[in-house]
């Protein structure tokens, strides 16, 4: 067989554009990486997301830029990266990304397919919150909901937040009626308990903390398995509603674009900040979260298990936002 030099020419091209490919797709980050925050500034989100950002920006040689994109509960953001070509987008978002296939039909997005799961960043309990004058414990604030269902009220985040959701499936479980006040927030739910607008509130711990410290507000129960290290006299709800358990908790995705390497090499350069002293650990721990950075799978799963779990209260409750 003959040949040719310029099919001998031809073959080279192509080595070196496989080559070329090859390279490229080792070398990444080859542009600015933006981290994506579906919710407004100054959430829990924001002290990993930032964080990340910066560590992130000082081992990849390319700026992270740290991006809020905030509305419709957190699906504006995730819309965004989950749409994103360039393989270089990434999400940090909460329990929602597992609550929004529950209330809406048409998320315009598969959480499956279209996220690739990084890595679970933190967890922290919801808290059960009332004024330093209310319940003295949460069997109480129980008893005087059968005694009167419906008067009282339960603050949350909002219609269709992972605090409404929680609340929603606290009431089915324990079997009482109290009336749902959506706030736009944590911080006007928690201005609002402490102004006598409602009878408790339903968050995360990091919010009504001052609160507690400063003996304006008790927190009656936690939402976790076990009880908060930061709160440990605090009793968990499933001591009075057993079997109960909800936590709040942040992962790490990343467009389906994105190469394999990328998620290896996000997860190696946030490795060290796994050490039990890290810098990021001691922040979380002052607000009640605990740091994770599990790997991809632990995440995957939350999504597996939660899901159908929240798809099944949003039914109970008659609950849908569109």
């Amino acid at each position: 067989m003959t040949i040719t030099r310029r099919a001998l020419g031809a073959a080279s091209l192509l080595g070196g554009l496989a080559a070329s490919a090859r390279g490229r797709a080792a070398a990444w980050p080859d542009r600015p990486v933006r981290l994506v925050s579906p919710f407004a500034p100054g959430g829990p989100q924001d002290v990993p997301g930032r964080f990340f950002a910066e560590v992130l920006t000082s081992r990849l040689g390319q700026p992270v830029v740290y991006d809020s994109r905030a509305g419709a509960g957190g699906l504006v953001g995730t819309q965004y990266v989950a749409q994103a070509t360039d393989g270089h987008t990434f999400l940090i978002t909460s329990t929602a990304i597992a609550t929004l296939p529950a209330l809406r039909r048409d998320l315009g997005f598969d959480p499956f397919t279209d996220l690739l799961p990084v890595t679970l960043v933190m967890q922290s309990p919801f808290t059960i919150v009332v004024r330093a004058n209310g319940p003295a414990s949460f069997a109480e604030l129980l008893a005087r909901a059968r005694e009167a269902p419906g008067r009282l009220t339960y603050g949350t985040s909002g219609v269709g937040s992972s605090t409404h959701l929680v609340g929603a499936m606290l009431l089915q479980r324990a079997g009482v009626e109290m009336t749902h006040v959506p706030y736009r927030g944590a911080q006007l739910n928690m201005t609002a308990l402490l102004a006598g607008d409602t009878d408790c509130f339903l968050g995360d711990v990091s919010v009504p903390l001052p609160h507690i410290r400063a003996g304006t507000a008790r927190c009656i129960a936690v939402t976790t398995e076990t009880r908060a290290p930061l709160l440990p006299d605090v009793p968990t709800v499933a001591e009075v509603v057993p079997g109960f358990a909800a936590t709040l908790w942040y992962g790490l995705f990343a467009a389906k674009s994105a190469p394999a390497e990328a998620i290896r090499r996000v997860l190696s350069e946030l490795a060290p900040l796994r050490a039990p002293d890290s810098e990021l650990r001691r922040r979380l721990s002052e607000t009640g979260a605990e740091l994770l950075l599990t790997g991809p799978e632990p995440l995957a799963e939350r999504l597996r298990t939660e899901i159908p779990q929240w798809r099944a209260v949003v039914a109970a409750a008659g609950l849908r936002v569109e």
